[in-house]
């Protein structure tokens, strides 16, 4: 079963480039456009990571990381913040709320995916091993 990842971002061509890429590299992408969205398919799909752009309707990223990581059902999901935002203040804000790593658009699949493997594997040493 190939691992689902969480694609949270409002920009429908991130959307597009980001999902070329999880599915050329055996990743099942699901898109969520807000916030709400966001948490209620985190909650339903329980992903193998969220890839989290910071400029969201609905609340900001932000708001998205700090939610999951205070929800004891979701806190374990790596987050992997994807913005073209300042890169060190909100960097710097991102991982002291909890995200595993922070990722400077644009997309590149030779820089995201060992960046996405990275922070699986990191997970999955934590939880002992596959999920």
């Amino acid at each position: 079963m190939k691992p689902k990842i969480l694609i949270v971002d409002d920009a429908i061509d991130s959307w597009h480039i980001l999902r070329t890429v999880l599915e050329a590299h055996q990743y099942h992408p699901i898109w969520a456009a807000d916030s709400i969205q966001a948490l209620n398919l985190a909650r339903l799909h329980h992903p193998r990571a969220l890839l989290l752009d910071l400029g969201l309707p609905g609340g900001d990223g932000f708001l998205v990381l700090e939610r999951v990581k205070s929800n004891r059902l979701l806190a374990e999901i790596p987050v992997i913040i994807v913005s073209a935002r300042d890169h060190e203040e909100a960097q710097v804000r991102a991982l002291s709320l909890g995200a595993a790593a922070y990722y400077q658009k644009p997309i590149k699949a030779e820089t995201l995916i060992p960046l996405l493997s990275g922070v699986l594997g990191n997970a999955e040493k934590r939880e002992g091993g596959e999920r």
